[in-house]
């Protein structure tokens, strides 16, 4: 394949991917790719499968039926750790870190594991594996935080050190779950800037949210689920005029809401 039309290729390509539960469906037979680049947002109501195909498309969960290729290869059925080696990565909604260790100790260890095969551990962190580290805390704004205690962080910062534990891997496509779950209004202001510093960097990026603001500003597409399969594909503005999101999802006041942002927005 050539340079050019490499680079045109999808990054991440789901074809038919299902997730069956005895006879329940949490993903049924959906299909999407995201483009280089790109961010994705994913939403639906709580159950609709989000997670469940976070799940599947990065190892956690084996696909019942179809197929994920990442960088246009074959990747159904890899483990998490060698996904996260060729650079899917992803972020959970519930704030996972070592909270015994420092903010600085936790992204080493995602920087230093994450980003290849390590056999046998060494008993020094390389030169490489500290730069991502403090790079990765220097893009998400965690550069004043680096040597506080993990359980004494906020949960906003949490978030943060999730991210940061991400992206000290390196990834091409970083995953994030709910990223703003529980945050102030203030405070995902913030992870939107954060976000839109990782897009610049030359990530293409993934997530899902229940914040419409959030979502709607970020994604390029956004991709709406309910009951396992997918309900709406394309662009943000196209979320207030779509029936079926209004009823199942949204609902009339949210709508008009999420108009009017989407209407300011193109204003400005």
């Amino acid at each position: 394949m050539s340079e050019a039309r490499a680079s045109d290729a999808p990054l991440l390509a789901c074809d038919g991917v299902s997730k069956f539960y005895g006879a329940m469906a949490a993903v049924h037979e959906l299909s999407f790719e995201v483009k280089r680049g790109e961010v994705l947002g994913i939403g639906g109501p709580n159950g609709a499968g989000k997670t469940t195909l976070f799940d599947v498309i990065t190892g956690l969960s084996p696909a019942s039926a179809g197929r994920v290729a990442f960088g246009g290869r074959d990747v159904t059925g890899l483990k998490p750790e060698q996904l996260c080696h060729r650079g899917l990565v992803r972020t959970f909604q519930l704030n996972a870190g070592y909270d015994t260790l420092s903010a600085r100790e936790n992204v080493l260890v995602g920087s230093y594991f994450g980003a290849k095969n390590v056999v046998i551990p060494g008993l020094r962190v390389s030169a490489a594996a500290k730069r991502r580290a403090e790079e990765a805390m220097d893009l998400v704004g965690l550069a004043d935080s680096r040597d506080a205690i993990v359980k004494s962080l906020p949960v906003y910062k949490r978030k943060l050190l999730m991210i940061a534990s991400a992206v000290a891997t390196e990834p091409k496509l970083l995953m994030l779950d709910e990223p703003v779950g529980g945050l102030n209004p203030h405070e995902i202001d913030a992870v939107m800037g954060v976000i839109k510093r990782l897009r610049e960097a030359g990530l293409t990026i993934v997530l899902i949210e229940h914040v419409m603001r959030f979502l709607v500003a970020l994604s390029d597409r956004v991709l709406i689920m309910h009951h396992g399969e997918k309900i709406y594909e394309g662009a943000p503005e196209g979320l207030v005029h779509d029936r079926t999101v209004v009823d199942v999802y949204l609902g009339a006041g949210t709508a008009d809401r999420l108009k009017h942002l989407l209407e300011t927005k193109g204003a400005a």
